[in-house]
């Protein structure tokens, strides 16, 4: 297996957004791959793996990979000692402590010993309890942890939410918060100085993607009396390029990358000074 080794999830939201960030990055990964486990780039440099989400930091430690996509909250639940090589803005949730509506439980200090907690995440269970003094019986559940207490396997459940509907739906409160979560790069010890630059090239990828998710590429024929007014709402990276229009010396035309927020109100100000032929396009990449 050649280049840098990359274990990426192959089910699930954060998945999916992991491979529109790699297309869009000009990694082309087919989704069809995930039936092969393993695809490796055209140039050699990526060797993408295909893991299930809980398992990224374990073939990080066995060195089976180098980086990884997961969220810190799996990344803590694993134990292991990883260099962070990237935070994204995606994947947030939060690990909560939770108990049936009618509980009489209203904080987790109030939690008897010997009280039944379920959880897909039995070490971080472990030690937030241990850390209030408590000492309850964990069960690790693989899945579907919100119906436990209903079926009488479990009085309180660890577990991670975004919204808490599903906890409402299955008419759980929270009690208390253990941490929040976001997607990651994760690294293994070492491997960050190791391969130093095609960690780097990689990360400038992925960054250039995520800088250009906010802004809009804007091009306009306007009068050259108008220029002056132009940099105090437009000012692109550094300042709008100019360019002269061919057997027109009465207007210029202007290139203008500007936050995706702000285009609206950019148009209605340049149709004010005159402005023709606006042109607003996506900006795939932007490498600062």
């Amino acid at each position: 297996m050649n280049g840098l080794r990359i274990a990426i999830p192959n089910k699930g939201r954060m998945s999916e957004d992991i491979f529109d960030l790699l297309q869009r990055a000009g990694l082309p990964v087919s989704k069809q791959c995930e039936r092969t486990l393993c695809v490796t780039t055209e140039d050699g440099n990526y060797s993408v793996i295909f893991v299930r989400t809980k398992d990224v930091p374990k073939f990080l430690h066995n060195e089976t990979c180098d980086i990884g996509f997961t969220g810190m909250d799996i990344v803590h639940e694993s134990g292991f000692e990883l260099d962070r090589v990237m935070d994204f803005n995606f994947g947030h949730c939060k690990m909560v402590v939770a108990v049936k509506e009618e509980s009489p439980y209203n904080s987790c200090e109030e939690i008897p010993d010997g009280t039944k907690v379920a959880t897909s995440f039995p070490n971080i269970a472990k030690k937030y309890f241990e850390s209030l003094g408590k000492n309850v019986e964990i069960t690790e559940v693989s899945g579907a942890t919100e119906i436990t207490p209903r079926l009488g396997l479990a009085e309180v459940i660890v577990d991670i939410t975004s919204s808490g509907s599903t906890l409402k739906v299955n008419k759980l409160k929270i009690i208390g918060e253990i941490l929040q979560s976001h997607a990651v790069i994760v690294g293994r010890p070492g491997i960050v100085e190791s391969q130093k630059d095609k960690i780097e090239t990689f990360v400038r990828a992925i960054n250039s993607v995520m800088n250009a998710e906010k802004k809009k590429y804007l091009m306009a024929n306007l009068p050259k009396s108008a220029l002056s007014e132009i940099k105090t709402f437009l000012p692109g990276a550094k300042a709008p390029t100019i360019t002269t229009l061919l057997g027109n010396d009465d207007e210029v035309a202007i290139h203008v990358v500007i936050e995706k927020s702000k285009v609206y109100d950019s148009v209605d100000k340049l149709k004010k000074l005159g402005a023709t032929g606006i042109l607003i396009m996506t900006v795939d990449q932007m490498i600062p």
